[in-house]
C-alpha cells in the first residue's frame, strides 16, 4: 500500500517530529522515554498529518457547497485509531520502518493505546463503521457525539462478580488523536421559564434558561481509506461558563466556589448515567439535549457560513438520528426557527420535517425511550410546549385519516396518557422525520407490521430498510492480517473497498492446499488469543479445540444463559456418562452488564462460577473450558474475532434488530449457530443452509407458543438433560458450602416465566451444537464451510449500507479530493 498522493511520506521528517514530541510535548528524551511515551509521540506526529487533511477537507469549497450528512449518535465506539489510521493513510510499513530505526517496535507501541470509551455496544460500533465508510466513499459527513470523560465503565471481576470502575481512557496526558476546537464552542441552556410578550398583536414566546453550560468541541479524525479525505467526529464536552467563584473561595466556602463546575462537568462525565433514580434520569436527559442542541447549532453555523438560507437547509444538510437518543433535536430546531428566527410554524415544520431521518434499532417495547412529561417540562419548558403543538397538529392528521377512531389516536400520539404522562420519543421521531429505517430486512418488516403499522399506513413509503454493515478495513484487513494477506495473494487487494469481490475465493473452498493455509491462519489467530488469555487470566487453552464465541452486551434477549445451559449439559454428560465424547471446546464470553441490570450481573456471576469449577475439574480431561474475558472492548474483539470457529447468535427470534458481531465473525471464517433473527436471516441467504447452524423457534413459532400459554415447567419436566443441567444451578456444585448462590438465574427461567423462551429452544440448540461438533471432526469439510462464510460476506460491508442510505434516504453526491 502506498501513502496518499497529496502528502508523500518523509521518513526523516517524521522521525524528527516524533522526537520533537518526546521532548516538547511529553518532557522526556530518546534515552529515557517509556514505551507509552514513544506511542504518544508517534501518534501525535501522525495526528499532525491527519489534522492538516481535516482542515483542508473542512475548507474545500466543493465539500462546503455539497449536501452533507450529519450523523447524531450518543455512541461512537471507534476503537483504537492509530493502527487503523496507519492502514487508511497507507503508512503502516513506512511508519514501522521509521519507528524501527528509532529502536521501537510499532506493534508494541500500538498496544499502548487505550480504546476511546465513547460507546457501549453495537449502536456505537455501527456508527464508527458508518463514519469509516463515509470517509472511504467521500460523502461529506460530520459525526456528532459526546466527549465522555469516563465512558461506560471499566469492567473487572471480584470473586466472579462484575465490578465497575471509571474508564479514564484519555490518560493523564490526553488522547493524542483529538484536537480542541474552542472557536466552535456553543452555549446550551437548561431549566428556566418561558416569557410571553405581544408584539403587533402577535404572541411571542421566548425561553429564558436558568442554567447555561458551554459545549466545547473536540475533533477526532476519521481518515478515508487511501484518499486525502478526513472528516471530523465532533465530540461535545460540557464545561461551566463561570466555573469558579473566587469570592466564595476566599470566604471559605470551597464547595460553593466550584458548584457550577461540578454541575456542568457531570453532563459528559459518563456514558448513559444509571437512570434507576430521578437524578440519573435528569442527567441522562440533560446529556441528550446538550448533545442535540450543540450539534444542531453547529450544523446551522456551517450551513449559514456557506452562504445558504435557512429555507435551503434540507437541500444541503440531512440529520440522521441514530436511535431515539437525539430526538430532542427535532423540537430544538423548531424552537430556533420559531423563537429565534421568527418563522411561522408551517414554514419551520416544512423545513424541519424534510431534514431529519431516524434509524430504529429495537423492537423491545421497554427499549423504546419515553420521558416523563414533568421532567421535560422542568428541564426544557419551551421544548415541551413545542412537543405539545407537534402532537396537536399530528393528531389532526390522524383524525382526518381515521375519523372518530380514538384508539388510533392513543396508539400514535406522541404523548402517552396515564397516571404519569410520558413523551414517546420514537413516535416523535417518526412524525418529525422524512425517512425511518430498520437495520435488517426482517427487523424492518417487523417495524412495519408490529411496531409502527399505523404509521406505515399513515405515511406510506416513509418506513424503509437499510441492512447494517461493517467496515472491512478494520474487521478484516487490520484485525486479521494473515487472512487479509492470503486473500490478497489470491484475488488482489481491491476487496478492501469492494467487499463483494471476496466471492472470488469461493472457488478455492474445495482446494485442499488453500484449506490448509486458511486453517493455518485460523490456528495462528487462536494461538494469539490463547497467549492473551494465558498472560491476562492464567488459563491454558488447547488451540486445536473449537473456539466457540459469544461476544455482545449482556442481556436476557441475547440469551447468554442459553449458552450457559449448553455448557452445563456438556459438563453433566462428561462427568456422568462414560460413553459420551465430544470435540474439545473452549467457550468464550465477553460482555458488560448495565450497572443497574441485576439479572444480567447474576448471569455473569453464574458463568464465572461455572468456569471456575469446570476449568479446574480433572474429570473433563481438557474437553471443556470456559473463559469470560473482562472489560470487553473493540481492541479485545480484534483479537477474539479472527480466532473464532463458532459465532453464537442465539437471541430469541424477533428480538435482535440486526447484530453486526454476526457479520464480523462470519467474515473472519467463523460458522454461525443462530436463530432466525436479525441479520442471521440474511447471512443464511448468502452462505446457504449447509454453512450455518440454524435452530429454535422462528417468529411465528414464538408467537404461537406464547399465544398457547407458554409454561417453562413443561419443557423442564419433559427433557431429562435440560432438567439435569438446570438443576446444577440450585445446589452447591459451583459454589461449595454456599447452596443456592446461583438460584437467581434458575428462578428467572422457571419461576420468572422464562420471557425469552430459553427452555423452549434448549433441545433444538443442543441438537444443532451436536451436529456442529460432528462437523468439526471433518477438518476439510469445516475449512470449506469457513472459507465460504468469508467469501460470501460481501453484502455486509458498511460501504454497501452507506450506498443504500445515499440512494434511498440521504441523496448525497461523493466529493473526490
Amino acid at each position: 500500500m502506498k501513502p496518499t498522493q497529496k502528502y508523500p511520506f518523509d521518513k526523516e521528517l517524521f522521525k524528527g517530529n516524533v522526537k520533537r514530541h518526546l521532548n516538547a510535548t511529553y518532557a522526556t528524551t530518546v534515552e529515557h522515554a517509556s514505551t507509552h511515551a514513544w506511542y504518544l509521540a508517534m501518534a501525535r506526529a501522525l495526528a499532525e498529518l491527519t489534522m492538516l487533511n481535516l482542515l483542508e477537507t473542512e475548507q474545500d469549497e466543493r465539500i462546503v457547497k455539497a449536501k452533507s450528512l450529519n450523523y447524531l449518535s450518543l455512541e461512537f465506539l471507534i476503537g483504537r485509531l492509530t493502527g487503523n489510521n496507519l492502514i487508511s493513510l497507507g503508512l503502516f510499513d513506512s511508519v514501522a520502518d521509521a519507528m524501527s530505526e528509532l529502536g521501537q517496535n510499532v506493534t508494541d507501541l500500538l498496544e499502548e493505546e487505550r480504546d476511546p470509551s465513547l460507546g457501549n455496544g453495537g449502536l456505537g460500533r455501527l456508527a464508527a463503521c458508518y463514519m469509516d465508510s463515509c470517509a472511504a466513499l467521500e460523502y461529506p459527513t460530520v459525526g456528532y457525539g459526546l466527549h465522555y470523560e469516563y465512558g461506560l465503565f471499566k469492567q473487572s471481576f471480584d470473586h466472579c462478580h462484575q465490578k465497575e470502575s471509571p474508564d479514564a481512557w484519555q490518560g493523564i496526558e490526553g488522547y493524542p488523536w483529538e484536537v480542541p476546537r474552542p472557536e466552535l464552542k456553543q452555549d446550551i441552556g437548561f431549566y428556566g421559564h418561558v416569557e410571553v410578550t405581544h408584539v403587533d398583536g402577535k404572541e411571542k414566546r421566548h425561553w429564558v434558561p436558568g442554567m447555561i453550560v458551554q459545549a466545547m468541541p473536540w475533533d477526532l479524525p476519521i481518515v478515508g481509506f487511501e484518499n486525502d479525505t478526513v472528516y471530523p467526529l465532533r465530540l461535545w464536552e460540557a464545561r461551566a461558563i463561570a466555573p469558579f467563584s473566587l469570592e466564595s473561595f476566599n470566604n471559605g466556602n470551597y464547595f460553593e466556589a466550584q458548584h457550577a463546575l461540578i454541575d456542568a462537568d457531570n453532563i459528559t462525565k459518563v456514558l448513559y448515567p444509571n437512570d434507576n433514580h430521578e437524578k440519573g434520569k435528569t442527567l441522562r436527559l440533560m446529556q441528550q439535549y446538550f448533545h442535540s442542541a450543540a450539534s444542531v447549532r453547529d450544523i446551522l453555523r456551517r450551513h449559514l457560513n456557506a452562504g445558504f438560507s435557512l429555507e435551503e437547509l434540507p437541500e444541503h444538510e440531512t440529520i440522521q438520528l441514530n436511535d431515539t437518543h437525539p430526538t430532542i433535536a427535532i423540537p430544538e430546531l423548531m424552537r430556533i426557527f420559531i423563537d429565534e428566527k421568527e418563522m411561522s410554524w408551517e414554514k419551520a415544520w416544512g423545513i424541519c420535517s424534510k431534514t431529519f431521518a431516524y434509524t430504529n434499532h429495537t423492537l423491545l417495547p421497554e427499549a423504546l425511550e419515553t420521558w416523563d412529561e414533568g421532567l421535560i417540562q422542568r428541564l426544557l419548558p419551551r421544548h415541551m410546549e413545542i412537543i405539545y403543538e407537534i402532537n396537536r397538529r399530528f393528531l389532526l392528521e390522524v383524525s382526518a385519516k381515521w375519523p372518530g377512531d380514538v384508539s388510533k389516536q392513543q396508539t400514535l400520539s406522541v404523548i402517552q396518557e396515564g397516571f404519569h404522562r410520558m413523551v414517546r420519543m420514537a413516535n416523535l421521531c417518526v412524525v418529525g422525520s422524512y425517512a425511518v429505517n430498520g437495520v435488517a430486512a426482517m427487523h424492518s418488516q417487523l417495524v412495519k407490521q408490529h411496531l409502527f403499522p399505523e404509521f406505515n399506513e399513515l405515511y406510506p413509503g416513509r418506513l424503509q430498510n437499510v441492512t447494517n454493515g461493517i467496515t472491512p478495513r478494520r474487521w478484516l484487513k487490520f484485525c486479521n492480517p494473515g487472512l487479509s494477506d492470503l486473500i490478497t495473494e489470491k484475488i488482489g487487494d481491491k476487496w478492501t473497498s469492494h467487499l463483494d469481490q471476496l466471492q472470488a475465493i469461493a472457488k478455492y473452498a474445495d482446494d485442499k492446499t488453500f484449506q490448509q493455509r486458511f486453517m493455518a491462519v485460523k490456528k495462528e489467530n487462536k494461538e494469539r488469543l490463547a497467549a492473551w488469555v494465558k498472560d491476562h487470566m492464567d488459563i491454558d487453552l488447547n488451540t486445536d479445540a473449537i473456539f466457540d464465541v459469544q461476544i455482545k452486551r449482556l442481556h436476557e434477549y441475547k440469551r447468554q444463559h442459553l449458552n450457559m445451559l449448553h455448557i452445563l449439559s456438556l459438563y453433566h454428560r462428561l462427568t456422568t456418562d462414560p460413553d459420551f465424547d465430544m470435540q474439545p471446546r473452549v467457550v468464550f464470553f465477553a460482555a458488560k452488564a448495565a450497572p443497574g441490570y441485576h439479572l444480567a450481573k447474576e448471569i455473569i456471576y453464574a458463568i464465572n462460577k461455572i468456569a471456575e469449577k469446570i476449568n479446574a475439574d480433572p474429570r473433563v480431561n481438557d474437553k471443556l473450558k470456559v473463559v469470560f474475558i473482562p472489560d470487553y472492548r473493540v481492541s479485545i474483539a480484534e483479537i477474539i474475532i479472527p480466532a473464532a470457529d463458532v459465532s453464537e447468535q442465539i437471541s430469541t427470534a424477533g428480538k435482535e434488530a440486526s447484530g453486526t458481531g454476526n457479520m464480523k465473525l462470519a467474515l473472519n471464517g467463523a460458522l454461525t449457530i443462530g436463530t432466525m433473527d436479525g441479520a442471521n436471516v440474511e447471512i443464511r441467504e448468502e452462505v446457504g443452509d449447509d454453512n450455518i447452524y440454524i435452530f429454535g423457534l422462528d417468529i411465528d413459532g414464538v408467537n404461537e407458543l406464547r399465544a398457547s400459554g407458554y409454561n417453562p415447567y413443561d419443557f423442564y419436566q419433559a427433557d431429562p438433560l435440560l432438567k439435569a443441567s438446570l438443576d446444577l444451578l440450585v445446589g452447591e456444585e459451583f459454589t461449595p458450602g454456599e447452596p443456592g448462590k446461583l438460584r437467581t438465574t434458575y428462578d428467572s427461567l422457571l419461576n420468572g416465566g422464562d420471557p425469552y423462551l430459553v427452555l423452549a429452544d434448549f433441545a433444538s440448540y443442543v441438537e444443532a451444537q451436536t451436529q456442529l461438533d460432528l462437523d468439526y471432526g471433518d477438518q476439510s469439510g469445516w475449512a470449506k464451510k469457513a472459507i465460504l462464510n468469508t467469501a460470501l460476506m460481501g453484502k455486509f460491508s458498511s460501504d454497501r449500507s452507506i450506498q443504500d442510505y445515499v440512494k434511498q434516504i440521504w441523496k448525497l453526491t461523493p466529493v473526490k479530493r
